[in-house]
C-alpha cells in the first residue's frame, strides 16, 4: 500500500500541437514544462503515443521520458499510454526495465490498446483485435517483470524460452497502469494484474458516468485474485484551464480551442462532423470541411499537409477518408 494518502496533482500529456507550429519547439516546450511541474511540486505527468494525425507528436513516449528524467528531479513520468498491439510484448518489457534504472524508479508504464485507427491501419492492424492483444501482451509483459520465462506462439509474435537479462530497478516491478475509458475492459484488467487506472475520459458525460461501475469491477476482479485495489493509485483525468476568472480562462483557450476541437473530432468515431471552417494562422486559408465515413471504426485522421511537415495516412485508408493534395488538411 501507498505511503502516503493525500490528493495529488498532475498532468496528461498526449500532447496537442496543432500542425502549424514547429516540431521542434513544441518538443522543447513540453520538456520546459516537466521542468516547471517539478519546479511547482506537481506529482507526474503521463506522456502519450501516436503515429498519425500530425497533432499528438510523440511516437515512442520512453524515449521522451529518457530524456525530461535528466532534466527534472522528482517528478514522477509515465508512458500515458504504450499502444500494446503495436510491439512485440518482450521489447516493452525490455524498454520498461531500462528505463526504471535510468530514471531510479521514477518511470511508470501506462498500457493500451492504441486510439487513432490510422495508426493501426498503417501497421495492418485489424482494429477489432487491438484489445484482445492488449490483454495477451499485459499478461506476457507482468510474467517477465516477475522472472519468468516464457516459450509462446501467438498470431502476431513468437517468443522461444525468451526472459528479461535484467530483473527490475523497482521491487517488485515498476508502477504499472491501464487506460480506462468507458467500457469495462480497463477496470477488469487492472483488479486482475495489480494495475493502476488511468481513467482518460473523466471529463466526458458518458466517461464520468462509468467512473464508479469501472472501480467496482477493477475491485470484484482484484477480490477473486486474492488482493485489494490501492485508490491512490486511481488516476482520474479531465481538461480545464485555470485564471483568474471564468471570462479570461475562456479568452485565454480561444485561440488554440478551434484547432483541437477540428482534430478531435476527425479521430473520434463518435464525434460530431460540424460544417464550420477553420483558419490557418498566418497564411489565413480554410480548411476544407470534415468528412466522415459511415462506417464508425474506419473514422479516423486523413492527411495533414503543410510546407513544414508532411504528414499522411497510410494509402489503404485514402479510398475511405477521401483525398486533398495542395497544402490542405482534410480532417
Amino acid at each position: 500500500m501507498a505511503e502516503f494518502r493525500t490528493l495529488r496533482a498532475g498532468v496528461f500529456l498526449p500532447p496537442f500541437h496543432p500542425n502549424d507550429e514547429d516540431p521542434l519547439l513544441s518538443m522543447e516546450r513540453d520538456f520546459e514544462l516537466m521542468q516547471w511541474l517539478d519546479k511547482h511540486d506537481y506529482a507526474e505527468a503521463w506522456i502519450g503515443e501516436h503515429h498519425s494525425g500530425g497533432y499528438e507528436i510523440y511516437g515512442q513516449p520512453e524515449l521522451f521520458i529518457a530524456t525530461a528524467a535528466e532534466r527534472t528531479r522528482r517528478i514522477r513520468l509515465g508512458t500515458g499510454v504504450i499502444s500494446l498491439p503495436y510491439h512485440h510484448p518482450l521489447m516493452v518489457a525490455d524498454r520498461i526495465v531500462q528505463l526504471d534504472y535510468q530514471t531510479r524508479g521514477r518511470a511508470m508504464f501506462g498500457f493500451g490498446p492504441g486510439l487513432l485507427p490510422s495508426d493501426a491501419m498503417m501497421l495492418g492492424i485489424d482494429p477489432e483485435t487491438q484489445r484482445d492483444r492488449m490483454a495477451d501482451a499485459i499478461d506476457i509483459i507482468t510474467r517477465l517483470l516477475a522472472g519468468e520465462i516464457i516459450t509462446r506462439q501467438s498470431e502476431w509474435y513468437a517468443m522461444r524460452e525468451a526472459r528479461l537479462h535484467l530483473r527490475p530497478y523497482s521491487k517488485p516491478r515498476p508502477h504499472l497502469a491501464i487506460a480506462s475509458a468507458v467500457t469495462p475492459y480497463g477496470g477488469k484488467l487492472a483488479g486482475r494484474y495489480d494495475l493502476g487506472m488511468l481513467c482518460v475520459m473523466a471529463g466526458s458525460p458518458h466517461g464520468y458516468d462509468a467512473l464508479d461501475y469501472n472501480w467496482q469491477l477493477a475491485n470484484a476482479e482484484a477480490q477473486a485474485q486474492g488482493r485489494v485495489m490501492d485508490p491512490y493509485n486511481y488516476r482520474i483525468m479531465a481538461p480545464f484551464h485555470l485564471a483568474e476568472t471564468r471570462e479570461k480562462a475562456v479568452e485565454n483557450a480561444r485561440a488554440g480551442f478551434e484547432k483541437w476541437q477540428l482534430y478531435s473530432y476527425s479521430v473520434n468515431p463518435e464525434g460530431r462532423c460540424r460544417d464550420r471552417h477553420a483558419e490557418h494562422r498566418g497564411d489565413q486559408r480554410e480548411r476544407p470541411r470534415c468528412h466522415r465515413h459511415p462506417r464508425r471504426r474506419a473514422a479516423g485522421i486523413g492527411e495533414l499537409l503543410d510546407q513544414d511537415r508532411r504528414l499522411w495516412l497510410h494509402p489503404a485508408a485514402r479510398p475511405r477518408l477521401g483525398r486533398l493534395g495542395g497544402d490542405q488538411a482534410l480532417l
